[in-house]
């Protein structure tokens, strides 16, 4: 209960229930789009250099494959039992449930971010590969999705289509960033931070507020879309997170992971994501319905990982940590 109160008055936390706030009483405030993409985009860079640097300073890397590997086979995993769930659940047709269970088996950056923030804000150390395993995270997923939609058809994307979606998929911006910046990292190494710890360090904190703020208007947003939804997707987007945290929880400890890395990698399994995949979704899966998952993740299954989820991994986390 003290972490999950630390959780929600912290700054970050507040930032996104006033943006939240402030489009329930549709008040005007708003952040330009492109200031927001400015903002995620220095978010992803500051993370995946961090985790570079923090890399370049361990004593062996090859320890690093593991939880990779590990982190893999999670996202490759969990969207069946995400699809089992949407078919016990809901009336979700096939193809639906395929495209919603493959943003669950992939991940929300920005709910790294903030889970990262709090870990920091209470003293709590963590791996600092962990970056790469949320680059890891973002793509299996979505081979998963189309063949659990193909799996009762026979037909197959033509091979245009197949060449655009493995663009969409390897060239995604948020992947090639994380990817580079922490390549940076690990290149340049504690000099480097050095260089530029006023930029990616002192300033994060303040950029995050922002970034959460403007999701809180995002997410208010997204209510409107709630109507639609059944009684049993909302429980599909309260339950999934506890499966896939339950499951990260699990693999974190069996691959030896820190206290602060498992709470990580099971709030990692517990997002889902709402930028990559609906991207390759669009491509690959042209019959779902986009307002589904994006309602999910967006409006119910974030808002519960920021505002609970966090420090109920945290916690559970330290009692398998005994």
């Amino acid at each position: 209960m003290d972490a999950a109160l630390a959780n929600l008055l912290s700054p970050p936390v507040l930032c996104f229930l006033l943006g939240l706030l402030a489009g329930v009483v549709r008040s005007d405030l708003e952040i330009p789009e492109a200031v927001a993409r400015a903002l995620a985009l220095y978010l992803i860079f500051s993370i995946g250099f961090k985790g570079g640097v923090e890399l370049a300073g361990t004593s062996d890397p090859r320890a690093l494959l593991p939880p990779l590997l590990v982190a893999a086979g999670l996202s490759l995993l969990l969207p069946l039992p995400a699809f089992g769930l949407l078919r016990l659940l809901t009336r979700a047709s096939r193809i639906d449930a395929a495209a919603i269970a493959a943003h669950y088996g992939s991940v929300s950056i920005v709910t790294y971010v903030a889970a990262t923030s709090f870990l920091q804000a209470r003293g709590i150390r963590f791996e600092g590969f962990m970056a790469a395993l949320v680059a890891v995270m973002e793509t299996p997923a979505i081979l998963t999705g189309l063949l659990l939609a193909r799996s009762g058809k026979s037909g197959a994307m033509d091979a245009r289509r197949r060449r655009e979606l493995l663009h969409e998929i390897l060239a995604n911006g948020s992947v090639v960033l994380l990817l580079g910046s922490f390549a940076i990292g690990l290149l340049t190494g504690a000099e480097g931070m050095r260089r530029l710890e006023p930029v990616v360090a002192s300033g994060f904190q303040g950029v995050l507020c922002f970034f959460l703020l403007d999701m809180g208007l995002l997410v208010a947003r997204r209510f409107t879309g709630f109507r639609t939804m059944g009684a049993g997707l909302l429980l599909f987007g309260l339950l999934m997170p506890i499966v896939g945290a339950a499951t990260g929880l699990l693999a974190g400890r069996l691959v030896g992971l820190s206290l602060g890395g498992t709470a990580l990698l099971a709030t990692l399994s517990a997002s889902a994501s709402y930028i990559a995949v609906p991207a390759a979704m669009r491509l690959a899966l042209p019959r779902a319905d986009p307002s589904l998952s994006l309602s999910l993740a967006l409006g119910v299954t974030f808002p519960f990982n920021l505002l609970l989820g966090i420090p109920l991994y945290l916690a559970a986390a330290g009692w398998l940590f005994g």
